[in-house]
C-alpha cells in the first residue's frame, strides 16, 4: 500500500494490477482515465486491447463536491476503446435512499447491471482491463468473481471508494461491508494507492 502521488509514472503500472482507493472527490476516476489516456497516447498498446468496464454513477455535486463521473468525462478518447457502459443508469445507493429497503433496492438494481458488464468481459478478455467505481459491484457483488475476473487481464487498473463522507444512519452495515470488501481487494492487488484531497 502507498499513497497516490500526481506526478506518477504510469508505465511503472503497466503489466500490474492497481488500485486507486479513497475518499469522495479525490480524482480517482480522473487518474484512472488518464491512465488510458497515457496507453493510448504513447501508443503503448492498441485501443482494442484495452477493456473498460465503467460501473459509475454520473457526475453529480453534494456539498460542493463532486462524487461519481463516468471515465469519458475526463477523457474522450476512452470510447475508442471496449467501453462498456451499464445499460441503464447507476444509482448511488446511500445518497439517493431514504431507508434501509431503498438502499438495497438500489444497491440490487447496480449489481445486476454491473454484473452483466463483468460477464461480457469474461466471455471475450483483453490484457488490459479498466474498471471505474468497483465499490458498486461490490456492494451485493460476488468479491471472488470479481477478482477472477481481474485475474485474467494482464494489466489492470481501477478506482474504488473508501471512505466516511457517504454515510447516513441506517447505512452503517452496509457501508462497514463495503470497507472490507476492499480491504480484501487491496491485498490482492500488486499496487493499492490511497487517493488524498
Amino acid at each position: 500500500m502507498g499513497y497516490f502521488k500526481e506526478k506518477i509514472d504510469f508505465k511503472k503500472y503497466v503489466s500490474h494490477h492497481t488500485l486507486l482507493y479513497g475518499e469522495i472527490n479525490t480524482k480517482k476516476s480522473y487518474y484512472t482515465a488518464k491512465f488510458v489516456q497515457f496507453l493510448i497516447e504513447t501508443k503503448y498498446v492498441s485501443s482494442n486491447s484495452i477493456s473498460i468496464l465503467d460501473f459509475a454513477p454520473k457526475s453529480q455535486f453534494i456539498d460542493n463536491k463532486s462524487i461519481g463521473g463516468k471515465l469519458e468525462d475526463f477523457y474522450e478518447n476512452i470510447t475508442n476503446c471496449r467501453y462498456y457502459k451499464v445499460k441503464g443508469e447507476i444509482i448511488p445507493p446511500r445518497l439517493n435512499a431514504t431507508n434501509k429497503e431503498e438502499l438495497y433496492s438500489y444497491a440490487c438494481h447496480n449489481y445486476k447491471l454491473t454484473l452483466e458488464l463483468l460477464k461480457n468481459y469474461n466471455k471475450n478478455p483483453t490484457p488490459i482491463l479498466i474498471i471505474n467505481d468497483i465499490s458498486i459491484y461490490l456492494h451485493l457483488g460476488n468479491r471472488n468473481y470479481l477478482i477472477k475476473t481481474i485475474d485474467q487481464s494482464e494489466t489492470f487498473f481501477g478506482n474504488a471508494y473508501y471512505g466516511k463522507s457517504i454515510n447516513k444512519s441506517f447505512t452503517r452495515l452496509f457501508s462497514l461491508k463495503e470497507k472490507v470488501l476492499i480491504e480484501h481487494l487491496i491485498k490482492k492487488v500488486d499496487f493499492a494507492l490511497l487517493t488524498q484531497g
